[in-house]
């Protein structure tokens, strides 16, 4: 196997590199840089920080992250089937039913459940 065969695949990694490395070298050098201890202070949504970064959360929050990540990733699986539903026929059309169905049922169950409700 002859090492000029992988020349494309280094010449991308190197410009890969550049394309990462060259921008934030030439920001640093020419632009502006006066620090200052207002602009290095912490700021979070316009008020200044409290607490610990480390403080416990509320268990909803996570709930909620997972349930967006389950639905979005469900219809992720739903964007090829919709490219395709001409091809499938009838037999696809009624296995996407019976996969709706299980998201229904799984989306019914969260709401009767309560974890969609924010106090």
């Amino acid at each position: 196997m002859l090492l000029e065969n992988y020349f494309p695949v280094l010449l991308f990694i190197l410009i890969g590199i550049l394309v990462g490395i060259v921008p934030m070298l030439l920001g640093r050098t020419l632009g502006p840089h006066k620090p200052d201890p207002q602009k290095l202070s912490p700021y979070e949504c316009g008020f200044e920080a409290f607490g610990d970064a480390r403080m416990k959360f509320d268990i909803r929050f996570y709930l909620v992250a997972i349930l967006f990540i389950l639905f979005d990733i469900e219809v992720i699986f739903l964007m090829p089937w919709a490219a395709n539903v001409n091809e499938l026929g009838l037999h696809g059309f009624w296995a996407v039913m019976g996969f709706l169905g299980v998201l229904t049922i799984g989306l019914a169950y969260e709401w009767k459940r309560g974890a969609l409700e924010w106090e």
